[in-house]
């Protein structure tokens, strides 16, 4: 069926809300932003936090770890931590700002499908 994976019912998940789904074989975050749904990795790219432990605002995950902000519904980074001065320098030099990794989704007939990763949001 073209790559897309059925994940979820789109009326199990609530506006604003986010859950992990198995996709590909890798557990993806998917969040629902009003009534448009976003597929993201679920690690954070700065330490490896789960972003499913972390909270969603709008369109951007929080990461509970160090409060990285990502938007989901392109990954972009929103900000890369909370840390400032010198520890915020020294966490830029050894783990650089990277985007989430995103993917494809669509709704059919009511079932949310996860397709194939988009371009990096770093290469538009």
């Amino acid at each position: 069926m073209d790559g897309f994976v059925d994940v979820l019912g789109s009326d199990a998940l609530a506006p604003g809300g986010m859950t992990g789904v198995e996709a590909h074989g890798k557990t993806v975050l998917l969040a629902r932003v009003d009534d448009d749904f976003y597929a993201t990795q679920a690690r954070c790219p700065h330490m490896g936090g789960n972003l499913l432990k972390g909270t969603l605002e709008g369109s951007v995950v929080t990461c509970p770890l160090h409060a990285s902000q990502f938007d989901v519904t392109d990954g972009s980074v929103v900000r890369w931590t909370d840390w400032t001065g010198v520890l915020e320098a020294v966490g830029d030099a050894l783990r650089h700002p990277r985007p989430l990794t995103t993917y494809e989704v669509r709704v059919e007939a009511g079932r949310v499908m996860i397709g194939a990763e988009k371009p990096s949001a770093d290469a538009e």
